[in-house]
């Protein structure tokens, strides 16, 4: 049984399937796969998300790469999720999943919003070309006394506002699931290719 609170944490996803699915965990006797979809933003550049899926979907759906879908579902964080030091790592975990012709057709393929508190200090910047820049983390409510802690970035108006708010703030949030690519130095002489995930917040509001 899911008790996972749908209203709280919600994100519609459309894009295409660029990996096959890989066994990720078992939980209860149920097994969920890891893929990567690739989702078109309007300029030119795409996010390639982490999709889970439990196998009774591919019953329903043959999930393989090229495969253009839609998803509905949340944005969850696992701690140590595959044993890689002490990591948060997010996916969007699927509630439904439907394959579809054209994904061009969807205006906006890839929406979210959340429900949730603020559970570390904003931290606001500006670039060095004086963009405003705000990192927020939302700790959201999920079933079982669990709580889902997803990393967002405001930009702007909105990272000026989150620079107001405080730990233990209950807001809501609207954006995008976005991927990152970024280089973490490991040692003088060694650098590491990483990607990170997150909400680009386009719209935040105090509750």
């Amino acid at each position: 049984m899911n008790s996972a609170n749908p209203e709280n944490n919600k994100v519609t996803i459309a894009g295409t399937i660029v990996t096959n699915p890989d066994f990720s965990h078992e939980v209860y006797g149920e097994k969920f796969y890891i893929f990567k979809l690739e989702v078109k933003r309007l300029s030119e550049n795409s996010d390639v998300i982490p999709i889970t899926v439990s196998e009774k979907f591919f019953s329903i759906l043959n999930i393989e790469t090229g495969k253009n879908v839609l998803i509905t579902g949340q944005f969850r964080s696992y701690n140590n999720f595959s044993s890689v030091g002490n990591r948060l790592l997010l996916t969007v975990f699927v509630r439904d999943i439907e394959e579809v012709s054209d994904i061009t057709e969807y205006t906006a393929p890839n929406n979210i919003f959340l429900n949730g508190y603020i559970c570390k200090e904003p931290v606001y910047r500006t670039t060095p070309f004086g963009r405003e820049i705000a990192d927020i983390l939302l700790a959201v409510n999920r079933g079982y006394n669990k709580s889902d802690y997803i990393p967002c970035i405001a930009w702007g108006r909105n990272a000026k506002y989150a620079d107001s708010l405080s730990v233990g703030d209950n807001i809501s949030v609207w954006g995008r699931v976005q991927s990152r690519d970024y280089q973490k130095k490991i040692s003088e002489d060694e650098i590491e290719n990483k990607t990170a995930y997150e909400v680009s917040v386009s719209k935040i509001e105090l509750n």
